[in-house]
C-alpha cells in the first residue's frame, strides 16, 4: 500500500552556465508544487533531497525529465508518512560536495568504475579488497558496512589528506568505495585515480540503493544509514539488523542521534533519552555549563535544579 508522502534522493553532474539564474527559477518552481526539501546547485550540477506528497513527487519528477539540464536524473525513491523536512531551501554553491580540491575533478570525465549492488557484494568478500566509507565519522558511528575503513574525519573535505596519510594502507589493493547516494563516491573515486590507485570502484547509486536491492536486501549492512533530513535513519539491511552504534556516555547499544546542546559546539552524539536528560544533552562539563545551553532553556531549568544534575554526573565520576 502507498504512504502519503515519498523522499526523493538525487544528483546529476551537469554543466550550469548560469547556476544562480537556475536556483532562482528551481525554487520557485520546487515552491509552486508545494515540495520541501533541500538543493545545492552549482556550476558543475546539482545535489537534493525532497519531500512531497506522491501527486508532488510525480510533478517534480516531471519537470526535471523535461529540463534541458536535468532530464535523465536518476531517483531514489523512500515512501514516508510525513515531510521529511520542514521548509524548502534550493542554494547556489560553489560545489555540490565540498573537497576544495586545487586540481578539480568531473566525475564526467574521470572516476571510479561503477559496481551495481549483487557486484559490490561480491567485491566486498574478496581478501584483495579494501573498502572506505566516503562519508563523516558520525555517519559511519550509526551504520557502515562490515569491515568498511573509517577514516577520522568530520568533513568530506577532510578525506584527501586523510587518505594521503593513510597511502600505506591501500597502495596495491582493489578498491571500493561508497557513500549514501553515490555523490560524493564519483568525486572521491575519481580523485583516488588522479592519486594513483589504479583499481578503484564505488557502489551505484550508494546505500539507499543497495538496501533496496531485491537481491543483495542490504546484506553485509550493519547498523542504520545517517540520513540529512528529519528522519535522522533508516534502515538498510533486510535481512538483518545489527546495532552498531554506541551510547556517547554509556558504551551501551544505541541508534539515537541528539546534537549537543551548546550551539557552539553542536556535536552529534548518541544517546539514549535518559541519558540526553541526565547529562543535559551536552558532550561535556564545559557544554553542559555554557550559558547558551539550549537544553537548560529548552526545559526552563532552575540554576538550582541544573546544580543537581551536575552534582549526580560529578558524583559518578568519582566513584
Amino acid at each position: 500500500m502507498n504512504q502519503e508522502y515519498r523522499v526523493l534522493l538525487y544528483y546529476k553532474y551537469v554543466t550550469i552556465e548560469n547556476p544562480e539564474e537556475v536556483t532562482q527559477e528551481h525554487l520557485n518552481a520546487c515552491n509552486e508544487m508545494g515540495l520541501k526539501g533541500r538543493i545545492i546547485i552549482a556550476s558543475e550540477g546539482i545535489n537534493g533531497t525532497v519531500s512531497g506528497t506522491i501527486e508532488q513527487t510525480d510533478a517534480y519528477m516531471k519537470y526535471m525529465d523535461e529540463h534541458p539540464l536535468f532530464a535523465g536524473t536518476i531517483f531514489k525513491i523512500d515512501e514516508a508518512t510525513e515531510h521529511a523536512f520542514k521548509k524548502m531551501r534550493v542554494r547556489c554553491r560553489p560545489e555540490l560536495v565540498t573537497l576544495r580540491l586545487e586540481d578539480d575533478v568531473d566525475p564526467n570525465v574521470q572516476t571510479g568504475k561503477h559496481l551495481k549492488p549483487k557486484d559490490f557484494f561480491a567485491e566486498m568478500k574478496k581478501e584483495d579488497t579494501v573498502v572506505i566509507d566516503a562519508r563523516n565519522d558520525y555517519e559511519y558511528d550509526l551504520g557502515h558496512f562490515r569491515g568498511a575503513v573509517r577514516p577520522d574525519i568530520l568533513n568530506f573535505r577532510d578525506l584527501p589528506q586523510w587518505i594521503r596519510e593513510n597511502k600505506q594502507e591501500f597502495e596495491g589493493k582493489k578498491i571500493l568505495t561508497y557513500c549514501t547516494g553515490g555523490i560524493r563516491c564519483e568525486k572521491f573515486s575519481g580523485w583516488l585515480l588522479k592519486e594513483g590507485f589504479e583499481d578503484v570502484s564505488q557502489l551505484e547509486g550508494g546505500i539507499v540503493t543497495y538496501g533496496k536491492d531485491p537481491e543483495v536486501q542490504g546484506d553485509l549492512w550493519d547498523g542504520q544509514l545517517y540520513v540529512f533530513d528529519e528522519r535522522i535513519s533508516v534502515p538498510v539491511n533486510q535481512k538483518e539488523h545489527i546495532i552498531v552504534g554506541k551510547d556517547y556516555f554509556t558504551g551501551e547499544p544505541c541508534e539515537r542521534y541528539v546534537n549537543c546542546a551548546n550551539p557552539e559546539c553542536n556535536k552529534k552524539i548518541l544517546c539514549s533519552e535518559e541519558n540526553e536528560h541526565k547529562h543535559l544533552r551536552s558532550c561535556s562539563h564545559e557544554c553542559r555549563v555554557h550559558p547558551r545551553n539550549r537544553y537548560i532553556a529548552q526545559h526552563g531549568l532552575s540554576e538550582e535544579e541544573v546544580q543537581e544534575r551536575l552534582a549526580v554526573i560529578e558524583k559518578e565520576l568519582t566513584r
